[in-house]
């Protein structure tokens, strides 16, 4: 077993800074040739706390940023005009870049396309939820006001 500290977020393993034990294999074919960890030694496990300790200061002012911008999100729902033929039914359907383009548009602010998971396709006109996570401990709800273009 080879003991590592990762460099960047390794799926099923780590985020940076952690401080594994793999595979002698999975180590030297893998995570060190693609720059995803480096050997673990003391002085490197030093460095690695100063910088965890300062991503926690970090995470600490984000985690305030994050709950205002849950706050402004969940206020009022975000208007989203589309093409749309008779009765509501949509040409297409709305996706979550289209989502993120109608808060930035909104000026709430800007947010991830890939943190919007929308309930189901939004495939008409109306009202419909979808849920932002902002970060991996808040996640808010944002409603979506879907209207037809003129």
């Amino acid at each position: 077993m080879s003991k590592l500290i990762l460099t960047s977020e390794v799926t099923g393993l780590g985020s940076a800074g952690d401080i594994v034990e793999v595979k002698n294999g999975y180590a030297r074919n893998y995570l060190v040739p693609q720059g995803f960890a480096v050997p673990w030694t003391r002085g490197a496990e030093k460095q690695i706390d100063r910088l965890q300790a300062a991503r926690a200061a970090r995470e600490a002012a984000s985690l305030e940023d994050a709950q205002a911008l849950k706050a402004k999100l969940e206020e009022k729902p975000v208007t989203l005009a589309v093409t749309a033929g008779r009765e509501g039914r949509l040409f297409g359907s709305v996706k979550s870049a289209d989502v993120a383009e109608a808060v930035k548009a909104a000026g709430l602010g800007e947010i991830d396309r890939h943190s919007i998971e929308l309930t189901a396709p939004i495939k008409a006109t109306g009202e419909h939820e979808a849920s932002v996570r902002l970060r991996s401990d808040v996640v808010a709800q944002l409603t979506i006001q879907v209207v037809a273009a003129k």
